[in-house]
């Protein structure tokens, strides 16, 4: 497993990223292909907060913890995330289709936003961040799935049961799901 540690408004020990670092590696069980981890170690409000976001084969896996310590947010992140893993491993195993989680995420060009000379105007429109990522082929119910596990409001995906066109799953306000698909004509 390839880690990644970031400290916000804290200065982390060697012992407290070598001591995350032995406690994630311990999830590497679940995968078979090697995986990346970045953990961030941050104290707000007077709480340690460690939060633990493993990729594996373009799939997420986050968890925010928040204790009185740093070495017990680290173990209360490690256990939370490997309930989160195994109950939705399992899920999309049984549910969706054999094989779901060891396909390749297979890349796909990305857009890239740049910057450009801004007035006064176009500052309401500023971009302050921008991700790249690569597209994987799956079905809604996987991307739905995918969508919980990072705790975002969409998530967009080639859709497999659309010949692979740009697809967006989305929480509604009124409960349910949307699905929004590109129309190539």
């Amino acid at each position: 497993m390839k880690f990644t540690f970031a400290d916000k408004k804290i200065t982390a020990s060697d012992d407290l990223h070598s001591y995350a670092e032995k406690k994630i590696s311990k999830l590497d069980k679940f995968f078979r292909q090697e995986s990346e981890a970045f953990v961030t170690f941050s104290i707000e409000r007077g709480r340690h907060l460690a939060e633990v976001t493993i990729k594996n084969n373009g799939i997420f896996y986050r968890v925010s913890e928040a204790t009185s310590n740093m070495y017990a947010s680290v173990d209360s992140a490690v256990a939370a995330i490997e309930r989160q893993i195994r109950k939705n491993k399992t899920r999309l195993e049984k549910k969706l289709r054999a094989g779901s989680l060891d396909t390749a995420a297979e890349p796909m060009g990305a857009v890239e936003i740049g910057d450009a000379d801004e007035d006064e105007e176009e500052a309401l429109f500023e971009i302050v961040r921008t991700k790249r990522f690569a597209l994987k082929p799956m079905t809604p119910e996987e991307a739905i799935l995918q969508m919980n596990l990072l705790g975002h409001e969409f998530f967009a995906f080639k859709n497999q049961d659309a010949d692979n066109v740009f697809s967006v799953v989305y929480k509604r306000n009124n409960g349910g799901y949307g699905l929004i698909e590109n129309d190539e004509e």
